[in-house]
């Protein structure tokens, strides 16, 4: 399983360890924007490396874990754009936070939107790379 979290998530809870949750097939979802994101590239270099830090961290820090946890990002890269990538980041911050502000996440169909389009982008970079 695919243990990254982002610099966030390690700031706010080490509960999100691993959000890689069920298997798809290539091209299982599709992009509300209609755009494939690999046709986009634009993530980052500091939230891809950002990424490949924090699954090396959690899934062991070699030559191959490294190969593995890049290739990962890649396919999460060419699966969903970096704002859904950003606004899933968040939300699962927020999902963290107790009381009436996380239930507010919790409860719209938005947040469960872009959460399961990254746990999908994340299953199938587990299915590819791992």
């Amino acid at each position: 399983m695919i243990k990254c979290m982002t610099k966030r998530d390690r700031r706010t809870s080490p509960a999100i360890v691993a959000v890689a949750i069920a298997a798809v097939g290539v091209g299982a979802f599709s992009l509300s924007t209609g755009t494939r994101a690999a046709e986009i590239n634009d993530y980052p270099t500091s939230a891809r490396a950002d990424y490949v830090f924090a699954c090396m961290k959690a899934n062991g820090e070699s030559h191959q874990t490294l190969e593995r946890c890049s290739c990962s990002i890649d396919v999460i890269a060419s699966l969903i754009p970096y704002e859904r990538y950003v606004d899933a980041d968040t939300v699962l911050s927020m999902l963290q936070t107790p009381g009436n502000l996380g239930n507010m996440f919790r409860a719209t169909e938005f947040s469960k939107k872009v959460v399961d389009d990254l746990r999908r982008a994340q299953a199938e970079a587990e299915i590819r790379c791992f």
